[in-house]
């Protein structure tokens, strides 16, 4: 084991590799990273599996059997999906055990289409976990306007849920409560508690990319100065959020009857600036129950000179709201960057989305003609 990973994970920082394709499952690559470098879950998103499935080798063959079956595009990368995250959930089964659940997750998104969809993405929310049928899986679902009531209903019928793409502290405290409204409403249903999980996704290296180059463009020595702060300031603004509602009355209600915390995952940690160190926004972000979910480079510069685990988070908030108000301060509209970031993270995947459906429609029709 590396000491810098076993640090984090002596702190109370989950390391997950945001990561997943048929050929890590068939390399053993996840279940050695599992015992090198302390990874103790997987992330998937619609990019990550674009990215994958043009491997067309480690598919070929489940492609040829679902084209010779008539399989349309859609229903097939529903099969081939699940099938990599329900490969994936059997790899990290031990550490779910030894973690009571809380870790050893695997993680997959309804189709970004559905963003703004409500209904539908409950619909898939469902259709998903039935199909990986794998009491250690996560579904995606985006922090959207529409994404909340969605995010309530599944956790509701007691399935697990991993919310993603959040940029704002205000839509993350809306988060926290259909989290919380969820669990009430699975509660009230009998159901327990105890078996519902969720992590709540804070995206980072983003918000530093789309401020920097607005300081950028300001070029003052005050603008400057303030580089590759906002990402690290808004999630540990985020983790104060995460303590003021799981310090509650009403938390506490909800633990008395076995509720687990939602906890905060910081999301999109490799740096997008090689300026900055390559392990800023997991050193930068350390603190209890929480999960930092990374690409494989940030996980092999982490353990290879990574910190020494100690906190970075709790302690900040004032130093990080003063880091908002000089943005503010230099006309940097906070509510109109997440807005954007949130609307742009919604559109990469849908193009993420389409890219794989093109490709494996392709691929199908190849197999169908050979």
């Amino acid at each position: 084991m590396s000491a810098h990973t076993s640090a984090l994970a002596a702190a109370g920082v989950s390391l997950w590799l945001d990561d997943l394709s048929r050929e890590r499952l068939n390399s053993g690559s996840l279940a050695a990273l599992v015992e090198s470098s302390d990874v103790s879950g997987v992330t998937t998103n619609p990019s990550i599996f674009a990215a994958a499935l043009k491997d067309g080798a480690s598919y070929a063959e489940q492609v040829a059997s679902l084209a010779a079956a008539g399989a349309d595009v859609d229903s097939a990368v529903f099969e081939i999906t699940t099938d990599d995250v329900a490969a994936a959930c059997d790899v990290m089964a031990p550490v779910a055990a030894a973690t009571d659940g809380v870790d050893g997750r695997v993680s997959i998104e309804v189709d970004p289409r559905f963003a703004h969809d409500t209904a539908a993405t409950v619909a898939q929310a469902k259709e998903l976990a039935a199909k990986v049928e794998r009491s250690n899986v996560l579904i995606k679902i985006p922090a959207t306007v529409e994404g909340l009531p969605a995010i309530t209903e599944v956790l509701a019928a007691g399935i697990s849920v991993n919310v993603t793409l959040i940029f704002d502290l205000e839509r993350y405290r809306g988060v926290l409560n259909a989290y919380q409204l969820g669990l009430e409403r699975a509660r009230d249903a009998g159901i327990d508690l105890s078996t519902i999980h969720s992590v709540a996704s804070f995206f980072v290296s983003r918000v530093d990319a789309e401020i920097d180059a607005r300081l950028d463009a300001i070029g003052t020595e005050e603008a400057l100065a303030l580089r590759g702060k906002a990402g690290l300031a808004n999630a540990r603004l985020a983790y104060q959020v995460f303590e003021e509602a799981h310090s509650s009355e009403r938390w506490a209600t909800l633990a008395s009857a076995g509720a687990r915390p939602q906890r905060a995952l910081w999301a999109s940690t490799g740096v997008k600036n090689p300026a900055y160190p390559d392990t800023l926004y997991v050193d930068g972000l350390v603190a209890p129950d929480t999960v930092n979910t990374m690409p494989q480079a940030t996980l092999d510069a982490v353990a290879d000179h990574g910190g020494d685990g100690s906190e970075t988070v709790r302690g900040t908030y004032e130093e990080s709201d003063r880091v908002l108000d000089a943005l503010s301060g230099l006309g940097i509209d906070y509510d109109e960057v997440v807005s954007k970031l949130e609307t742009e993270g919604v559109e990469k995947f849908i193009v993420s989305w389409n890219e794989l459906l093109e490709n494996l429609s392709a691929s199908l029709e190849e197999a169908k003609g050979a």
